[in-house]
């Protein structure tokens, strides 16, 4: 299919409404002026033919033995210098005293259209064929000193004349239409190098391209991309640029300021000089910053401003970490039992054998039940080892954490690594121990099941609970009801992240003295997993 240059749809548009506009005036124009033209000679005639109708000459030599005579030479003398194409006098019974011709004197009128005239004593324009043609006609009554009618005059104009009229005035509208159309044709093909000029010689369709273009460059690449003109007005965004800075709507041609921090952005308007990895923070996020001029010949025209989130490396990071709280858990597990090993060496040493017994029974029956679940019940190996590390840090930490005794759980499917299930459940249960920090009877309960289709995990404490105005910002990144001095609020922002790469959900539900966080992980490994 062959495509239309701009610049000849430009030329194109441009002359064809030129042209109508300019035919369409010069009909208007044609039509309105013929038709003032000729009411114009009507008005003429009629004006002409009732002023020799008042001439008292006329009229005492329409009552004369000869009257032709008389009055011939002073109606030619009027025609002449007036430009009628003809006069005529009459009498009542419509015959001629004058005529251009003056073989027509002594005969009848011809056209019709005297009786209004002679019977009624009107004056009035008519449109009839004489003897010279078709006419246009002032029409008036001859009174004599006593009101009596006696004769009529005619004037006339040809309408043939009154065409040749129109025809030369048309001809000099058509010079301007000529002139106004080539000025025109200069002006558009002046508009259409103009806008090819400003479009780099691009047409449209290669223009549209390059835009679909960017805005997939902009929207697929992961980090923020900002770029400002050169009175620091936005431009241009993408999405995660807006995710990043947490900015919902369009920004475009709002001012930079207050929704990105711009010293950077108008030092390089100034200087002319990109800025390279410029780190800034930003609402708590610290940020990674590359800032390019965009040249418009020598002139920086604008700034384009690339961005990452330096926390999501650290959260890369602490993501990795949770492998290690695995091995701590373990160790915490180790350190109490190596501290009740030397409770129960110093009271056999002391001699304190009964005390040392029982303590060996309590243990052994607390073992035994925990043991029993965890090793009988709950067949995962990876869900084991976790289990088995909280239980040691909740001892540490003097936290009864309690395994459901209905819990049963087997072997996990594949598809659930050791490093996402250490994710999930460890910041769960170590947030819970959190919760329970200062209670007086501290309790965090787990359990666990297969049954059905997905995975569910249930971990639930008796501490303060969650205000609930703040479980829907949970998950999000970098919220956190905590203080310290170092970052917080990603841990279940992970977990969630986590839930639903494994194609699962997530479920809080809290009230004073009971919070449960409900995890559910499809068994089906080809779930599709959300981003």
């Amino acid at each position: 299919m062959h495509k239309v240059s701009l610049q000849t749809k430009i030329l194109g548009l441009v002359l064809s409404l030129s042209l109508f506009l300019i035919l369409l005036l010069t009909t208007f124009f044609t039509y309105m002026e013929g038709r003032q033209i000729a009411e114009d000679k009507g008005r003429l005639a009629l004006e002409l033919s009732k002023t020799i109708s008042f001439m008292p000459t006329i009229i005492e030599a329409i009552e004369s033995n000869n009257p032709s005579e008389k009055i011939q030479p002073i109606v030619e003398k009027i025609r002449h210098e007036t430009g009628a194409e003809f006069i005529v006098v009459g009498n009542v019974d419509g015959i001629r005293y004058s005529h251009p011709l003056a073989s027509e004197i002594g005969k009848h009128m011809i056209g019709g259209d005297n009786e209004r005239a002679i019977q009624k004593g009107e004056y009035y324009i008519s449109e009839a064929r004489g003897s010279l043609g078709l006419s246009m006609r002032g029409k008036s009554p001859i009174f004599n000193q006593n009101g009596n009618i006696i004769g009529i005059v005619s004037v006339g104009f040809l309408v043939e004349d009154v065409r040749e009229q129109i025809f030369e005035d048309v001809s000099k509208e058509i010079v301007v239409s000529v002139i106004a159309l080539l000025l025109s044709i200069i002006g558009s093909y002046m508009l259409a190098r103009s806008i090819r000029k400003d479009t780099l010689g691009l047409e449209p369709m290669e223009i549209a391209n390059l835009y679909k273009e960017k805005n997939a460059v902009l929207h697929s690449v992961k980090e923020g991309i900002l770029a400002i003109d050169r009175n620091g007005v936005i431009t241009s965004m993408n999405q995660p640029a807006k995710k990043l800075l947490d900015i919902k709507g369009s920004v475009r041609d709002l001012k930079v300021d207050g929704f990105f921090p711009s010293t950077y952005l108008y030092e390089v308007l100034k200087s002319a000089e990109p800025q390279i990895d410029k780190e800034m923070t930003w609402k708590h996020k610290t940020v990674i910053v590359n800032c390019t001029p965009i040249f418009d010949g020598e002139h920086v025209s604008g700034v384009v401003a690339s961005f990452r989130d330096k926390t999501e490396i650290e959260q890369m990071v602490n993501t990795l970490s949770e492998v290690k709280v695995y091995s701590e858990d373990l160790r915490a597990q180790t350190h109490e039992f190596t501290n009740k090993l030397y409770v129960l060496s110093g009271l056999i040493q002391l001699g304190e054998y009964k005390e040392a017994i029982d303590m060996i029974q309590s243990e052994t029956s607390e073992l035994q039940s925990l043991n029993r679940i965890v090793f009988e019940q709950i067949k995962d190996t990876k869900v084991q080892a976790i289990l088995l590390g909280k239980l040691g840090k909740a001892s540490e930490k003097k936290v009864t954490f309690e395994i459901d005794t209905q819990s049963y759980l087997e072997a996990l499917p594949t598809h659930i690594t050791l490093s996402e299930l250490t994710l999930i459940l460890s910041n769960i249960i170590d947030n819970a121990f959190e919760a329970v920090f200062g209670i007086e009877e501290p309790i965090v309960t787990f359990f666990a099941t297969d049954i059905g289709e997905d995975i569910i995990f249930e971990i639930s404490d008796n501490g303060k609970g969650i205000d609930v105005k703040d479980i829907s910002l949970l998950f999000e990144r970098g919220f956190t009801s905590k203080t310290g001095k170092f970052p917080r609020g990603y841990g279940l922002s992970n977990v969630d992240h986590a839930v639903k790469e494994l194609g699962g959900i997530i479920e809080v539900q809290s009230e004073k003295e009971n919070t449960i966080f409900t995890v559910y992980l499809p068994k089906n490994r080809e779930v599709k997993k959300n981003g």
